[in-house]
Order: C-alpha cells, then structure tokens, then sequence
C-alpha cells in the first residue's frame, strides 16, 4: 500500500457532528452513511459560511484511544472563520502536522472508502514512518469526487 508524507497546516472544518467507532460502524448500526445522505439531502454544505474552496472534507476526530475507540466523525468544509455558523453545525479546529497520505482507488465512494480504511488499519506500525497520533485524520473529497460513484479521494493519517 503505498502513501507519500506530507506536512499540512492547520485548518477549521465545519458541518455536522457524531460519536460512533469502527465496530459500530460495520454493524449497519454506524452513523457515517447516515451523515453523508443528512450532508447531501439536507443541503448542509450550502449553509456553511466562509468556505475556502469546493471541497467535501471528513474528519474522525476525539479519539477515546486509538482505531478501535470511540470518535467524532465531523462531515462538512473547509472554514476560514467559524464566525456566523448557523445553529446546528459545529467547527472544530484541525491540529497540522505529519501526515501519511493514502489515494482510494477510483470506484463507488461506500465500497472504496472503507476499503482503504481497512488497509490502513491492518498496516503493521512498523509500515509508517511513526505511529498514528490518533488527534484528527481526515478525508478529502474534491473534484475527483464528483461522480459518488467513479471517486477518488485521499485519505490523511495524522503521524507523531
């Protein structure tokens, strides 16, 4: 499995908010295709104010303790200030820092996604250049992922 690391600055994100973990989430019970459908039928991303370009970004965030602890998934954009959020949208500031930088293969986002995400779980520690530091890994979602089903996305794993 192949990644580059890459050092990337700081940024807020704002969208919507939920607690779920891994296991959760391969049980049909998980939350994260429930925000993505709530993102696009609700029209979240056109309530965002002050959004830095076009992207969709997902952010797994408070961790309890590593992959297999609880987290927040936060589902919405880049921010260049969280002033004038609407009621029910949260910001949350992204620490910067070293990050492993995974490409999905191109296909439909529910199957390719997670798919990755499960190579990268399964990477033995010695595979990255530091451990995972477990603050913020995030997923972006640009104009590669136009069509839902023939995306591309990447994957950012926070490292020590």
């Amino acid at each position: 499995m192949t990644f580059q690391i890459v050092e990337v600055p700081g940024f807020i994100v704002a969208g919507i908010a939920a607690r779920t973990s891994n296991a959760k989430e391969m049980t049909g019970a998980g939350v994260i295709g429930m925000q993505w459908a709530r993102l696009m039928q609700d029209g979240v991303l056109a309530n965002i104010p002050n959004k830095v370009d076009s992207s969709i970004v997902a952010v797994y965030t408070d961790y309890a303790s590593d992959k297999d602890g609880d987290y927040t998934f936060l589902l919405g954009a880049r921010i260049n200030s969280a002033r004038d959020l609407p009621g029910g949208l949260v910001a949350k500031s992204i620490p910067g820092g070293r990050f492993a930088l995974f490409t999905t293969n191109k296909g439909p986002g529910p199957k390719v996604v997670p798919e990755t995400w499960t190579r990268i779980n399964s990477l033995p520690p010695s595979a990255l250049p530091g451990d995972r530091a477990y603050r913020a890994d995030f997923e972006v979602y640009d104009e590669r992922a136009a069509d839902p089903q023939n995306l591309q996305a990447d994957i950012y794993v926070g490292l020590r």
